[in-house]
């Protein structure tokens, strides 16, 4: 499998969980402007939406949107507990969270990543982050994951996506729990190798 992919940005979660399934998988890097990926392809013969992350299959199907990919390498290493059972309700919560994490926050930090975005509408997402970064508190002050005791892929699109409030300036002191959270997981090997992999770490070990 390939994953093409953009560093940092939210195709760093099916690396992560690629990584903690113990999933071999080849990377390519996309550059956003020109849309063309380091050997030379044009990417949107690959994926025609434009974005990161795509997952290209050994079989040479093409796999998009985060969401979906992370469900599916899960599901091809079952024993990692990475996503529960399809058909339980604990599944049904996995999918209630990374729709929430998703919508809520990944497409409101997306204004804030823009330079010509309007003051107002920056401070308005800011403010709408942190409402919504309220009710992951209150889950991660009873608990260290988002489903409970064990890490899942919900929990590797959290991090990444919240790893966005550095760049963008959106301080989470108000939220402890959430910053243990980033903290935590930023620790686990198979993250600190992934992002070593895309250069977001000198060295796996640094």
């Amino acid at each position: 499998m390939k994953l093409y992919y953009l560093p940092g940005a939210c195709s760093l979660s099916p690396h992560i969980v690629a990584r903690e399934a113990g999933l071999p998988l080849s990377l390519e890097k996309v550059d956003a402007k020109s849309k063309r990926t380091e050997s030379g392809r044009d990417f949107l013969t690959i994926n025609p939406k434009g974005y990161v992350p795509a997952l290209e299959l050994d079989d040479g199907e093409v796999l998009t949107e985060g969401p979906a990919i992370v469900q599916y390498l899960a599901d091809l290493a079952p024993a990692s507990g990475l996503a529960p059972a399809a058909g339980t309700l604990a599944r049904v919560r996995l999918q209630e969270w990374l729709s929430y994490i998703t919508s809520e926050l990944h497409k409101s930090y997306s204004p804030l990543f823009a330079p010509h975005t309007p003051a107002e509408v920056r401070e308005e997402r800011q403010a709408y982050l942190e409402r919504r970064y309220g009710l992951i508190e209150d889950v991660l002050a009873r608990q260290p994951f988002l489903l409970g005791e064990r890490f899942t892929v919900a929990d590797a699109y959290l991090f990444v996506v919240t790893n966005w409030s550095k760049a963008v300036g959106l301080d989470l002191s108000a939220f402890p729990a959430l910053l243990d959270f980033q903290k935590r997981v930023a620790a686990r090997p198979a993250v600190r190798e992934a992002m070593a992999a895309e250069g977001l770490l000198k060295a796996a070990a640094a």
